[in-house]
């Protein structure tokens, strides 16, 4: 890891540890630790993370911001930190000076499409919308005649239907009506909705590889400390395979995860290398999200999963995450397409060369 991953994921944890320690959140039943935390964060520039300076942002590279969001992953974070930076990222690529204030992106599912009418307004409904209700500002991608464009869009002039995840999070459905843009610019050669779902899937991935760890570490301490028969449970065999288990879906996403990531930090274009980690990672965690939790709650036994351990708060949110961007139903879909088109012989060497 370069210093200035260290550095950006430094800050992170320690804002993380002092304003988003999870039994605190718990505790707090009016949400009074949200303001101070998203405050914190801004000062330090991290949900413009993929801005570049000249347009209002951090400039960090897409390998510092993907550190930051498995950092974030591992406290379970619940502001659209992941959200603003994807958010901001999308804006860059036309050009857009992001605002201030809390953004998320439109759409966030590769069924949903935005239009671009002939007056330049944009119409359209796309759901599971993470964090649509807090955002003060949209990031969209829209589809044209012309071809595809990036706009900045007012929240308050779309209409948000209020929903919630499995993690108890916002994941609304937002309507745009012949809403007219803040600005609007056309996306660059080559870019469309799927580059989005592919990045997207990897923050996701990456925040779902964090909250395994956290999970595995939490899971770990228990065993040590929950005595039963007079022994520590961490010392039966049938815990230490649980264990075992845990830990091997917890590596196997943070593997995915981060080659994934590094692929595309290094990759010129969303090409099909790119594609075929991202979607393979999108996959593997979601598969590992839903066994590791179960895994981490049978470790606990019913203790685990009542509101007031923090276990769940990893778990369902873990799960939650699966479906944003594409879930793995999807991109295995996609992935098998892709396969049948161009032939494993073709895709093997791209697999190979990793």
């Amino acid at each position: 890891m370069a210093e200035s991953d260290n550095i950006v994921v430094e800050t992170a944890e320690k804002i993380f540890a002092d304003l988003a320690d999870p039994q605190t959140i718990n505790n707090d039943k009016k949400g009074s630790w949200q303001a101070p935390l998203w405050q914190a964060l801004s000062e330090a520039g991290l949900p413009l993370s993929w801005v570049p300076d000249d347009l209002g942002g951090s400039g960090a590279s897409l390998a510092d911001g993907f550190a930051l969001l498995n950092a974030a992953g591992r406290f379970a974070v619940a502001v659209p930190l992941a959200e603003t930076m994807l958010a901001g990222w999308l804006l860059a690529q036309a050009r857009i000076a992001s605002p201030e204030g809390e953004m998320t992106v439109l759409p966030a599912s590769p069924k949903d499409r935005i239009t671009l009418d002939a007056d330049g307004s944009l119409s359209g409904r796309t759901r599971g919308v993470p964090f649509a209700k807090a955002a003060k500002h949209f990031a969209v991608l829209a589809h044209g005649k012309d071809g595809v464009s990036i706009a900045l869009v007012d929240a308050a002039k779309a209409r948000i239907e209020a929903g919630l995840n499995v993690g108890y999070d916002h994941s609304d459905t937002v309507t745009l009506d012949k809403v007219q843009p803040v600005t609007l610019k056309p996306a660059p050669k080559g870019f469309d909705q799927t580059t989005l779902m592919l990045l997207g899937g990897v923050a996701r991935s990456l925040q779902i590889a964090g909250a395994l760890e956290s999970m595995l570490d939490i899971s770990v301490r228990y065993s040590n400390e929950r005595v039963a028969f007079e022994k520590k449970i961490s010392k039966f065999q049938a815990v230490q395979h649980n264990l075992a288990r845990l830990a091997g879906e917890s590596a196997a996403a943070l593997a995915a995860a981060t080659s994934a990531a590094d692929a595309i930090a290094n990759a010129k274009a969303f090409d099909d290398e790119v594609y075929l980690e991202a979607a393979s990672a999108k996959i593997r965690c979601a598969e590992a999200a839903e066994k590791g939790g179960a895994i981490a709650h049978q470790v606990h036994g019913a203790i685990g999963f009542t509101m007031e351990h923090i276990l769940h708060r990893y778990s369902l949110r873990a799960l939650a995450w699966r479906d944003d961007f594409g879930s793995e139903s999807h991109w295995a879909v996609e992935l098998g397409k892709l396969v049948a088109h161009r032939g494993a012989d073709e895709l093997w060497p791209l697999v190979a060369s990793r």
